[in-house]
């Protein structure tokens, strides 16, 4: 593949290892945040620190964002009362890539006002965690046109593994929530259980492998328990260390209960999981990884 002139803007816990993939896959990589010393750090592995966001999108083939949340992606690419947005100083040669997990409208909203610049975006939030950032193993669920998807890809598959075409735009982000939102309720029922378990005497591994080989199987129980002690490497053994913050796991859980809102969509279950998120940050866990719901069912 052709090495590109990639700018990256937001480089958290997610965007800076994004972006230094990136780097290791030889690509020209120009970085901004707003917080100086990581864009440093990414200096320091052969990023070029741009000034300001501006610098960061001029001349760049593909330009990447991961961003907190719609208004900020919304303010970056179409600007505010006090900034005209990207989107004036946009190549129209330029694909942007949203990494962030925003709103579906928002991503929309952007999407519409660039195309009618020539400018192609697709939206593509990601699964996988700090980890699958580092390792470069991420999943990408895009949403956007085909053409734009399929140029996107040749730079996604440089930082993840399974990449997906949703949809249009939006589409990546109303796949995410309804990953995250299911994800949420397997990680509540599972910590329910394994509780119930040790309550009644039983040892949570041995439980743990029993209802593995059986048909309460799932993700969060096979591979991200939420017992400590259970599983060595997973965020409960060590803490509760993110991996995936419970504040995270809370914005997307209002995403989806917008998204179920807006499109009338019954969704008991996945209420009643942002519920218990939200019970956990109240207790001072939003910094704990989302496995942590294992918390409220322990005496």
């Amino acid at each position: 593949m052709s090495k590109l002139n990639i700018g990256f803007i937001g480089l958290g816990n997610m965007g800076g290892p994004m972006a230094a993939n990136l780097i290791k896959a030889g690509h020209t990589v120009s970085v901004f945040d707003l917080n100086q010393s990581v864009v440093n750090e990414l200096a320091s592995k052969g990023a070029k620190a741009a000034v300001d966001a501006k610098q960061c999108a001029t001349n760049a083939d593909v330009l990447i964002s991961m961003l907190p949340a719609g208004k900020h992606v919304k303010s970056l690419y179409l600007g505010n009362n006090d900034d005209n947005g990207l989107i004036n100083v946009l190549s129209k040669n330029t694909l942007v890539i949203d990494c962030s997990t925003i709103d579906a409208e928002s991503a929309r909203v952007v999407g519409s006002a660039l195309g009618e610049q020539g400018i192609s975006f697709v939206d593509a939030p990601v699964s996988g965690g700090v980890a699958g950032a580092t390792a470069g193993t991420l999943t990408f669920i895009v949403g956007g046109e085909k053409a734009a998807f399929d140029k996107a890809n040749t730079v996604l598959s440089d930082m993840g593994k399974n990449i997906f075409h949703a949809g249009d735009i939006g589409a990546g982000q109303v796949a995410k929530i309804c990953n995250n939102m299911l994800l949420s309720i397997l990680m509540a029922g599972t910590s329910e259980a394994l509780q119930m378990g040790i309550n009644n005497g039983l040892d949570p591994k041995v439980l743990s492998d029993i209802m593995t080989a059986s048909s309460g199987r799932n993700w969060t129980l096979e591979l991200y328990n939420p017992c400590p002690g259970v599983m060595d490497t997973a965020p409960a053994s060590n803490d509760y260390k993110p991996g995936f913050m419970v504040d995270l796991m809370a914005k997307d859980l209002g995403l989806a209960m917008e998204a179920a809102q807006q499109s009338n969509s019954s969704t008991p279950m996945g209420s009643m999981a942002k519920n218990l998120y939200t019970m956990l940050q109240h207790q001072g866990a939003g910094s704990d990884d989302f496995s942590a719901i294992f918390k409220l069912f322990s005496k």
